[in-house]
């Protein structure tokens, strides 16, 4: 199950620099996550600051 940013995403940054595949990127409101690249490791949750991360 992949990794979800929702709304509440502020743009910092911090999770694309903590995703070890690369599966984070700037989408058109906040950043967004690829499920297709996304290895389920919760990193990105971990580092965000408004929890704005969640598992599908």
């Amino acid at each position: 199950m992949a990794y979800k940013i929702s709304s509440e995403c502020i743009s910092c940054g911090v999770c694309e620099g903590d995703c070890p595949v690369e599966a984070i990127s700037l989408g058109d409101s906040h950043y967004v996550i690829d499920a297709g690249l996304c290895i389920d490791c919760g990193a990105c949750a971990g580092s965000c600051p408004v929890d704005a991360i969640s598992a599908e």
